[in-house]
């Protein structure tokens, strides 16, 4: 036997009484075995059927030698293992101390039940000097531990481990009473109203709402006297970034009309991008810059659509090391999972990136830009990219598509014009429609 909840100092002072199931026809009930032991303060009980049943009786085989001192030969015996676990019950942490039976269990004379002795030297070998009786297992009958909170504090105290009395501990410390925490939250809440007014406290929280979405937008500067300079192309890609970029940029800036055609046949790149390389300016230079920004632009895009970030690199080797520091710095989450650390893409992120996306476009398009095409490409619902455009203080404007890209459906545009419309907390969520 093994006690589930320690070991025992003195084997010697145990009691141990083993019952077996009557109907020895059965093939399954005739193995079946409940074993029990006394101590001064508790009753343990263990058997091998059930939920609990320990699995290493099934994969192995357990034997008991017993050896005769004076012929010096062995007698090997068949044995289990048996888990001892502390048997309760609701009426009283220990309800069978100094009894000889269970009597919740054991009722003389009942129907199913029989008392048997235990034949042969193996009671001798196995339990020492205790006695073997036999007991049928009824299928009316089972075990049941019924505790409270405060029993299951006690068990704690007396049979928990270590890191369980310490949370048991800190829970005590931690205890306020319900009403003592809600007398104190109705005051204080009550004196902020008397001394703030429900008017400002109202504004405040207006007020933080829209900090909290500021905080996945690119920088504003709202006294800008230019749209350019409302949110700053520094702001996006610093200058050194922005010269990372020249080299994989280079494709782009030289592509003909063949492999664009090759390329929108193997989606390589986003729709926006494949549309926006149709209108490549002439200038050497002009080229060369929207072609940088088409290319972050692309890979911002490629970025969002990951979930779980498994690779140093990942966008590619041909990727720039510090566009790949910037994508997983600031356009993705670490987090613990599964005993490491690993990055991903929440929703909060991918807000984050579409925000920057829209003002990379809207520097792209001359501050107006197609927000269904980028929808599209970002595979977000229409209310998502919509609220993110107001929230960057966009007019939004319902136009028509431009050529070959969906001209029977209407595409939203996003615009961004001086005076900048007033920035509003968002209501709540949407009510939804009732089916």
């Amino acid at each position: 036997v093994r006690f589930a909840n320690g070991k025992l100092q003195r084997p010697d002072s145990l009691r141990f009484t083993v019952y077996r199931n009557r109907d020895t026809a059965h093939p399954r009930k005739k193995n079946r075995r409940i074993l029990v032991s006394e101590t001064e303060r508790l009753c343990y009980v263990g058997h091998n059927f059930g939920s609990e049943v320990m699995k290493c009786n099934s994969l192995c085989r357990y034997f008991v030698g017993v050896l005769d001192k004076n012929s010096g030969q062995m007698d090997v015996y068949n044995a289990e293992i048996f888990n001892m676990q502390p048997l309760l019950s609701g009426g009283s942490l220990f309800p069978w101390h100094g009894a000889g039976t269970i009597p919740s269990l054991v009722h003389a004379g009942s129907p199913g039940w029989r008392l048997s002795r235990e034949c042969g030297g193996l009671e001798n070998a196995a339990v020492g000097r205790a006695a073997g009786f036999v007991l049928c297992w009824a299928h009316r009958v089972c075990f049941r531990a019924c505790l409270c909170p405060v029993q299951m504090d006690l068990c704690i105290e007396a049979f928990g481990t270590s890191k369980q009395k310490r949370a048991l501990s800190s829970r005590r410390m931690n205890a306020v009473g319900s009403d003592i925490v809600s007398t104190a939250v109705t005051k204080a809440a009550a004196n902020v109203i008397d001394a703030k007014g429900v008017t400002a406290l109202v504004q405040d929280v207006a007020q933080d709402d829209v900090q909290n979405i500021s905080a996945f937008l690119p920088p504003c500067h709202e006294d800008a006297s230019r749209p350019e300079h409302v949110y700053k192309f520094e702001d996006i890609l610093s200058a050194a970034e922005y010269e990372a970029l020249r080299v994989p940029a280079a494709a782009l800036a030289s592509i003909t009309t063949e492999e664009l055609a090759k390329r929108a046949e193997e989606r390589s790149h986003c729709s926006f991008v494949l549309e926006e390389l149709k209108f490549l300016p002439t200038d050497e230079k002009s080229r060369d810059h929207k072609a940088r920004c088409l290319w972050f632009l692309d890979t911002l895009i490629k970025f969002s659509h990951q979930k779980v970030i498994k690779k140093k690199h990942p966008m590619g080797p041909e990727c720039p090391h510090i566009i790949s520091k910037k994508l997983m710095k600031n356009f993705s989450s670490l987090t613990y999972n599964n005993g490491s650390m690993q990055n991903l893409i929440s929703a909060s992120m991918k807000a984050k990136i579409t925000a920057y996306v829209i003002a990379l476009a809207l520097h792209i398009n001359n501050f107006q830009t197609d927000l269904t095409i980028l929808q599209n490409d970002m595979k977000l619902p229409e209310s998502r990219i919509l609220d993110i455009a107001k929230a960057l203080r966009l007019r939004v404007s319902k136009a028509k598509a431009g050529p070959g890209l969906e001209d029977d459906h209407s595409h939203k545009l996003g615009t961004l014009s001086l005076p900048l419309p007033v920035q509003k907390a968002p209501e709540g969520q949407r009510k939804r429609r009732k089916m």
